[in-house]
């Protein structure tokens, strides 16, 4: 009877040890590298205010937050302040990320609809319908700026509107029309 006893505890523990003791089955959130700027910069072609989290993918000798700002190339992502938006195709946006997926070439671009551009386009419209996070493909990776010459499509808009799901006329229909009106906007300079 103690040694069955013994083995649950000892099961127990191990359980909780393997949780990292957050109940999270996939152990402790990831202590990526990160840097908040201490002044305007601009990375991959976007230029961000001060206070911007810059996120970059693991590295086994950086952890956590950094003291200066890290190589371009490991970019995975940025976060403006709370209450900063910047202007991306007219629209006023509060981060941006690159897709997770190695193999695809571009990122994900989040809009902050509560703040209201000067000029609505239409591209500004549809998106706030969805308000929804869009998927973008690019020919060029190192450049996350509004540039229509650099951008190939609009890969999704949530997870109801995708790319990969060719069968759905409505959502190929609204994914067409959405790039259509990001192509109607003007590239930022």
């Amino acid at each position: 009877m103690k040694l069955l006893k013994l083995s649950f505890i000892i099961m127990i523990i191990s359980f909780l040890t393997a949780c990292n003791l957050t109940l999270n089955p996939n152990g402790p959130r990831p202590n990526n590298p990160f840097f908040i700027t201490t002044e305007q910069v601009t990375v991959k072609g976007v230029t961000i205010p001060e206070g911007t989290k810059l996120e970059y993918e693991k590295h086994f000798l950086k952890k956590g937050e950094q003291g200066s700002i890290l190589n371009e190339k490991y970019l995975t992502g940025f976060r403006l302040p709370e209450n900063k938006t910047i202007n991306w195709g007219g629209v006023p946006i509060s981060a941006i990320h690159k897709f997770y997926n190695k193999d695809m070439s571009g990122y994900s671009v989040y809009a902050n609809f509560k703040v209201t551009p000067d000029n609505e386009t239409t591209f500004y419209k549809k998106w706030k319908e969805e308000g929804c996070d869009l998927g973008i493909t690019v020919k060029n990776r190192d450049d996350w700026s509004f540039n229509n010459s650099n951008i190939l499509d609009i890969e999704g808009c949530s997870v109801l509107y995708q790319r990969y799901d060719k069968d759905d006329k409505k959502q190929q229909d609204f994914l067409d029309a959405m790039y259509k009106a990001l192509m109607d906007v003007r590239s930022q300079d």
